[in-house]
């Protein structure tokens, strides 16, 4: 922890953070003082500032308090777990769902606000899910990567259920991020049961035997069974050409989710009824610094349109164009809280 004065207030913040993430840190916490408490929250024993208090975080700030009730509710039907600092001011938790809900309240908006950003929207599919979405989402119970545990597990976000112009029912599951500046990176490569036999480089020596990879040998996931499937949207004469294995560091993430998304898409069970499934990651427009591994990520599925990016001003302009009279108390809100 290390304070920092600006204008002669005092900020309790990590020792590293890149010029984005502080400008952001120093945005909420001046929203949180003024708008909820100036208390800090603790973090092994270390107060500070964009953390919440304890009795704030049980009451799920910084979630937008007129869908609290929908994601409580929510939650009951299709339980998840809340991240460990889903009471951080800089929750992407928290922040997904400051996005998405306070639209999908009302499906005949979250249409027209969602389709001006996934164009094929013609209408939320309201009777699957929970009306239309699930937070967390994942293939339960059918566990098609295998990777679903108490420890892990590949979900996204957010999905979402729609029809779209030709009446075909669809998935979209989104991927948020809102300070963080890489995705997840392999926990395999960094576990400690790993063996010798366990060698992520060249990527090719990984393609021509799966076991070479932790993960594949020892964890029994279906990452590279599906990535070498009939069904993979990967470009596997590119990942030969890389001297370690693509997927270590923050690009293991978005593989992850396009693999659920592929295999869901694949599925025949009556479960998953989806025509097309889609993969996105939404980040919010002054957060560059995963532009590199969405790039890298595109190369690899050869820009296959099952996948794309997006920033969460996109939707926010969206709802501001529909100008509907049930939003403009949220545009206000979350404009506020994140934006600077």
């Amino acid at each position: 922890m290390k304070i920092f004065e600006i204008d002669k207030k005092k900020y309790r913040l990590p020792n590293e953070l890149t010029n984005f993430q502080f400008k952001m840190y120093v945005h909420l916490i001046n929203w949180k003082w003024a708008n909820l408490t100036t208390e800090p929250g603790f973090f092994k024993g270390l107060p500070y500032d964009a953390l919440l208090p304890e009795n704030l975080k049980a009451k799920l700030f910084p979630i937008y308090p007129p869908i609290k009730e929908m994601f409580i509710k929510h939650q009951q039907k299709f339980p998840f777990k809340s991240h460990k600092f889903i009471g951080h001011m800089a929750s992407s938790q928290a922040a997904c769902a400051n996005l998405f809900l306070p639209i999908l309240r009302n499906p005949d908006i979250a249409a027209k606000v969602l389709g001006k950003v996934k164009t094929d929207i013609k209408k939320i599919a309201t009777e699957f899910l929970d009306t239309g979405f699930r937070i967390e989402f994942w293939d339960e119970p059918d566990n098609m990567l295998n990777d679903h545990n108490r420890a892990s597990g590949t979900d996204s976000d957010i999905a979402i259920a729609y029809y779209d112009h030709q009446d075909n029912l669809n998935l979209w599951l989104i991927e948020h991020k809102l300070t963080e500046t890489e995705f997840t990176f392999c926990g395999g490569f960094k576990s400690k049961g790993r063996t010798s036999l366990h060698v992520c480089e060249p990527a090719s020596a990984v393609i021509e035997n799966p076991d070479k990879c932790y993960y594949h040998s020892s964890c029994k996931y279906n990452y590279w069974n599906i990535t070498l499937g009939n069904t993979s949207p990967f470009n596997i004469s590119l990942i030969r050409e890389y001297n370690k294995c693509p997927f270590i560091g923050g690009l293991n993430q978005l593989w992850r989710n396009q693999l659920l998304a592929t295999c869901v898409e694949a599925s025949t069970s009556s479960r998953w009824p989806y025509k097309k499934v889609y993969f996105s990651v939404v980040h919010h427009p002054k957060n560059n610094f995963l532009k590199f591994s969405i790039s890298e990520f595109q190369k690899l599925i050869r820009f296959n349109d099952r996948f794309f990016a997006f920033t969460s001003d996109e939707l926010i302009n969206s709802a501001k164009e529909l100008n509907e009279s049930e939003l403009s108390e949220w545009l206000n809100w979350y404009q506020k809280l994140y934006y600077f």
